[in-house]
């Protein structure tokens, strides 16, 4: 017998070989139905898989994001069975889950996949899922998985072979009827558990992410245990296009992109530029109460000083921009990050203990390749300004510091209409050491000081190991949007290593030297990737005090254009900010362009209102709200902010 517990600290004894189903079944056979996979000692595995020895065990469903994954994955292995009927003599990269859905990186050969092939996909992929096959795993050595591979004439997984023999690693097979591929796991017990089926993207991706290799094709696609579910996500997608920041970023003039100018690089256009300067000045007042002092550090810096930090050997060509110089053998970058920059403002001149906590800010322009495939919008760009923070403090002040940036961050988001969010501690990924820099000691006291501080600000989290950035452990907010969209907004991370790395140094009570600990903050992350979900959660519809355009003045003829001009004047010095709808238009041409643009007063004016010294007011999306002064709209106006 085995003992078997459960997440709430229960034990219960079993016959060595069960199954996670096996435990479902025990419990209840509604709760067996549901049952995706399972949670065995941390790891995800099959919930057909024998558990031989004592183990800690958490039953996941599609509630779960793990069961979600692993109904995903399967999924993708569906389409992956599909494909290679559909389009014979198909090979195969890999198919991950993602985070709302899945894909799979296929070399079609002499095919093509294009959207028209779609609904045949979905056809095959039903048929299939019908025949209930079961997912089963097999153990094979690596010399029996490359002639299973070699003899298939799939080049693609005999490459990931040899990287899995680099790294001797187990190798597993699994198989759904007659389609069988390379896959650690875990899956859904058998394909009749997926039942609706979208196929919603076919893209160009690089094979391995790299721009000189092979060019496949991934299929994106996304199912679910119940047609009601799909229809669900039919109707949130298209009220997601609605939303689309790209399309109504163009429509309400906020921001554009150019080909000169290059892939990725934003330019504000002026209605824009109002709504991130809106954004920045609100942080800068927060930050000011909070006792932060602005800085200013340049585009570029040289290559020593990335090697200096570590983020040279981390990312090194990947994410860096070279610049050329007339002077050879001088090597500068474009700016990836701030930090580096920071950590030399603070070593340019001793400190004492007593300056401690210093707090430096800075709205930050870094630069990083991204992919051509990967850009979109603003939310994946190659030039972004961060909401940078580094704050030095001795290690005594560390918590008390990390308390007053998480008050920050929850006072932004609430500010923005962020309400609903989860705390996300994110570690590092102990079977991976070799991916952090820094000692084991240093790491221990950083994740100890975060999970100290959200536990004293009662603060629910979850953890994910091997979600922390290279130099230290952080805290990420994920936010759900308008539509009930997960993202990741605003990250304090906690770092022992920098300071190491640039011999930072304060000078203690005892008159010696000691090294200051560092917290990086973004509440925002970054403004164009922040203000790309703002556009998206809103509707394009902004808080009052944000809205670049808070009124528009509309004159019913040409007549009333001064005193419109008037009206604007007065309110322009009550900082209400607004235009005067000149064009020769109709007045109801101009409330419909109004309402398209979001614009949350409309201000009617003819001959009625500029006898009586008043204006027409309408409010964008309810209607007509009456006649007013203008001090009675001011006043009104300000009640709303």
């Amino acid at each position: 017998m085995i003992n078997i517990t459960f997440p709430d600290g229960n034990v219960r004894q079993y016959e060595a070989g069960v199954t996670a189903m096996d435990i479902a079944k025990s419990i209840s056979h509604g709760l067996a139905k549901k049952v995706l996979s399972a949670k065995v000692n941390g790891d995800v595995w099959d919930a057909t898989r024998p558990i031989s020895s004592d183990a800690t065990v958490q039953l996941l469903t599609w509630d779960d994001k793990d069961g979600k994954a692993t109904f995903w994955h399967s999924s993708a292995h569906l389409m992956a069975e599909a494909l290679e009927a559909l389009y014979p003599g198909v090979k195969f990269g890999t198919g991950p889950a993602t985070d709302g859905g899945f894909y799979y990186d296929v070399d079609p050969g002499q095919h093509t996949i294009s959207s028209d092939d779609f609904p045949k996909i979905e056809q095959k992929m039903l048929e299939l899922a019908r025949h209930k096959n079961t997912f089963d795993r097999k153990d094979i050595s690596l010399d029996e998985a490359v002639r299973f591979f070699e003899e298939k004439g799939d080049e693609y997984k005999l490459e990931l072979l040899e990287k899995r023999r680099a790294e001797q690693a187990d190798i597993t097979l699994y198989q759904q009827g007659g389609f069988i591929d390379l896959c650690r796991g875990p899956h859904v017990p058998d394909t009749s558990y997926i039942k609706a089926i979208k196929i919603t993207k076919v893209a160009g991706a690089y094979w391995q992410g790299d721009e000189n290799r092979q060019q496949m094709t991934r299929v994106y696609g996304i199912t679910f245990p119940k047609q009601k579910e799909l229809a669900e996500y039919e109707k949130m997608m298209e009220e997601a296009r609605q939303r689309d920041h790209r399309k109504l970023g163009a429509e309400l003039e906020l921001f554009m992109f150019s080909d000169r100018v290059g892939q990725g690089l934003p330019m504000w256009l002026p209605k824009g530029n109002q709504l991130r300067d809106r954004l920045m000045n609100f942080l800068r007042v927060e930050q000011e109460k909070r006792g932060y002092q602005l800085v200013t550090t340049p585009h570029i810096g040289k290559k020593d000083l990335y090697i200096t930090s570590g983020h040279w050997a981390k990312y090194g060509e990947d994410s860096f921009h070279p610049i050329t110089t007339p002077k050879e053998g001088e090597e500068f970058l474009l700016k990836p990050m701030n930090c580096p920059h920071h950590c030399e403002i603070y070593g340019h001149r001793p400190h004492s203990y007593k300056e401690l906590p210093l707090r430096i800010a800075e709205f930050g322009t870094v630069y990083r390749y991204e992919q051509s495939g990967e850009l979109h919008g603003l939310s994946r760009v190659r030039g972004f300004t961060q909401d940078d923070a580094h704050i030095f403090c001795m290690p005594e002040q560390l918590k008390e510091e990390f308390l007053s940036v998480l008050d920050l961050t929850k006072t932004v988001l609430a500010r923005m209409g962020f309400e609903n969010f989860t705390a996300q501690i994110s570690l590092r990924d102990p079977d991976n050491p070799d991916k952090y820099i820094g000692s084991d000691e240093n790491w221990r006291n950083a994740e100890q000081a975060i999970i100290e501080a959200t536990k004293e600000a009662g603060l629910t989290t979850v953890t994910e190991l091997g979600e922390a950035a290279f130099y230290g452990p952080k805290l990420d907010f994920m936010v759900k949007d308008a539509l009930g969209r997960s993202w990741q907004l605003g990250t304090i991370q906690v770092d022992y290593n920098l300071p190491e790395r640039f011999g930072l140094e304060y000078i203690g009570a005892d008159n010696q030297p000691h090294r200051p600990v560092m917290i990086h903050r973004a509440p925002f992350g970054s403004m164009e990737r922040f203000i790309s979900i703002l556009i998206e959660h809103t509707g394009g519809k902004f808080p009052l005090w944000l809205a670049p355009e808070q009124f528009a003045i509309l004159p019913i003829s040409d007549r009333f254009n001064d005193y419109a001009k008037g009206v604007q004047q007065q309110l322009a010095e009550l900082d209400i900010r607004g235009f005067v709808d000149e064009r020769g238009e109709k007045v109801g041409r101009k409330i419909r362009d109004a309402e398209v643009r979001k614009v949350p007063f409309m201000l009617i004016v003819g001959e009625q209102e500029m006898e009586g010294q008043q204006v027409a007011v309408r409010k964008q999306g309810e209607g007509d709200l009456g006649a007013m002064s203008v001090p009675e709209f001011a006043s009104f106006f300000k009640a709303q902010l």
